[in-house]
This record gives structure tokens, sequence and C-alpha cells, in this order.
């Protein structure tokens, strides 16, 4: 998965919190609980990226997640109707995402895992389809792995030799 560096102080980023989970180990003086939070962050403007947090208290396990999540934005290409610049299917271990080009005025039609992903990148105009499993983690990680794996039409010119009409028809 291509990473490009960015600097998050530089970017006004939102945050969504996708599930928070309860979890529970069981020890000899009686229960341990801890919480997991799934973080999603962007700006609304092509950068996103998803974390998770495990803390003792809720709002600690927020905050942690957004940490991960500032640490692991990625860069989304987008074209001018704010769609994905072509159809991609994102996996991650059993989940598997269908992302859609939609022309404008459709919308985002997505579930709610990969609807909070598509809405902080700044897409407007998208359908996707979640396949497989429906874990949010993973069906979280399964969209922002289809969204880095997205090339605009001048990188897939210039990696045929090619012109951008070639490629576009």
């Amino acid at each position: 998965m291509k990473r490009t560096i960015i600097d998050p102080s530089q970017l006004e980023l939102n945050e969504n919190v996708v599930s928070i989970k309860r979890v529970v180990k069981v020890v000899k003086g009686g229960r341990n609980m801890r919480f997991t939070a799934l973080v999603v962050v962007g700006d609304g403007n092509g950068h996103v990226g998803a974390g998770l947090g495990k803390a003792t208290e809720i709002p600690e396990a927020i905050r942690k997640g957004k940490e991960d999540a500032i640490k692991k934005l990625i860069t989304v290409q987008l074209d001018e109707n704010h769609s994905i610049t072509h159809d991609i299917i994102g996996k991650h271990t059993g989940a598997s995402v269908l992302l859609k080009k939609a022309p404008e005025g459709t919308g985002i039609i997505a579930g709610g895992p990969a609807r909070s992903v598509c809405e902080l990148a700044g897409i407007q105009n998208i359908r996707t389809k979640s396949l497989g499993s429906s874990n949010k983690q993973n069906v979280v990680l399964a969209t922002i792995d289809a969204l880095s794996q997205l090339k605009s039409p001048e990188e897939v010119a210039k990696l045929r030799g090619k012109t951008v009409e070639e490629i576009l028809g």
C-alpha cells in the first residue's frame, strides 16, 4: 500500500468515531474492562485515515484512535465530480469493499463504516457495496485500502507511455 507523507498540522481534520467496543479480560481478581475505539479522520479534501485506540476509559481510547488515524493518513485521487477516478475493490482480511464511480448528483450510497470514510475523504458521489465480512473495522480498512490504490488518469497515462486522451477514450 503506497502512503504519501502528509503533514497533519497543515490540515483541518474532522473525526468520526465508527465504533466503540467494550473488551473484558477475566483475571483471578475479577474482570478487567477496556475499550476499543475505531476512529476515522479526514479533511474533506482528499485526505483520510483510520486508527484504533485502546484504553481503560472511552475518551482516552478515542484520543488514541485519532492519533493513530493521523499517522495513517492517505491521499485520495478525486475527479471533477467529487467522485473516484475509477471502480476498484479493496480488501482487508475477510472484508471486501467495491467502490464504483458515480455521476454528479448521486450522493454517497454506502453502508455505515464505508460511508464515514467516504464523507471524510471529501467524496460526494459514489456507490459502494460491502462484500464478505461485515466487521466494522475490516470494512473501514478495506475501504481505505481501495482508496489508496486509486490512480489518476495522468498517472496511468505516464505508466503506459500514452496521452491522457488515449486513456480516457
